[in-house]
């Protein structure tokens, strides 16, 4: 074998052991990493809780996150046909999302029921209370829905009375900075808290107003100014409440909540 060849091939035996080496070390460390991952997924998610309900704030530890999520939030899954809890599943390792695709525990939207453009809908999902010494203070409750180019996810959190706004935040989306992005915006946010959901025959009528909120009309306090710039995205936000506080979505929950006097 001429030397050009041996060179030929000791290059090939080093680039395909460095190859080699390469793919076990990145393998390696996704799997060392994915816990730690999926902690940091799961703080953020409950920040994002105790954030949008009033509890707490970015400036957050993680410990302050982790202690207050244990002493004030409780986890209860529900069966969003009916609205009563599912002791059998545990809320801390329920995945909803996942249990959406899942023909056997969810269900296929039609066009005319799917205006969250989300296709299917679990049957079990998480909900969370905030409690102060046994006492509820708010009510968190998982909504998601197709903005502009993003489906986004977050929670809404209302009162006890089960109408008046505490927050309404998206822990994770897609949409454009500057634009559907300002979802994220704290100015927008801010808007949110006292509004009111539901008319008084219970049917969920919250509106997202392009042009801004007239102050003097009646139906003010059922709405919001739309994102400039981002109309579409205003109208998925308003779209997924809608779905999620109708009978398809939280519903049948609420109705039994009140029926309870909770």
């Amino acid at each position: 074998m001429s030397n050009k060849k041996e060179s030929t091939l000791r290059t090939l035996l080093v680039a395909l052991l460095v190859s080699l080496v390469a793919s076990v070390f990145v393998a390696g460390s996704a799997v060392y990493l994915k816990p730690v991952q999926q902690e940091n997924s799961l703080l953020d998610k409950q920040r994002s809780i105790l954030s949008i309900a009033g509890a707490g704030g970015p400036e957050l530890s993680a410990r302050e996150v982790r202690d207050i999520f244990a002493r004030r939030i409780r986890a209860k899954v529900i069966d969003l046909n009916t609205g009563e809890e599912n002791t059998s599943l545990d809320p801390l390792t329920f995945d909803a999302l996942k249990a959406a695709k899942d023909p056997k525990t969810s269900i296929e939207l039609s066009v005319e029921e799917d205006i969250s453009l989300i296709k299917r809908r679990e049957q079990y999902v998480t909900i969370y209370q905030l409690e102060n010494e046994g006492v509820l203070e708010a009510l968190i409750l998982p909504v998601r829905g197709y903005g502009l180019w993003s489906t986004l996810y977050g929670f809404l959190a209302i009162k006890p009375d089960l109408n008046t706004v505490v927050g309404l935040g998206f822990y994770q989306h897609g949409e454009t900075p500057g634009m559907g992005g300002e979802v994220d915006n704290p100015r927008w946010k801010a808007l949110w808290p006292g509004k009111t959901l539901f008319d008084e025959g219970g049917k969920p009528v919250i509106q997202i107003v392009k042009g801004g909120v007239n102050p003097a009309n009646p139906a003010a306090e059922h709405q919001v100014d739309a994102l400039s710039g981002a109309t579409l995205t205003s109208r998925g936000v308003n779209r997924l409440l809608l779905f999620w506080l109708g009978d398809k979505g939280f519903g049948p929950y609420l109705a039994k909540l009140r029926q309870q006097g909770v």
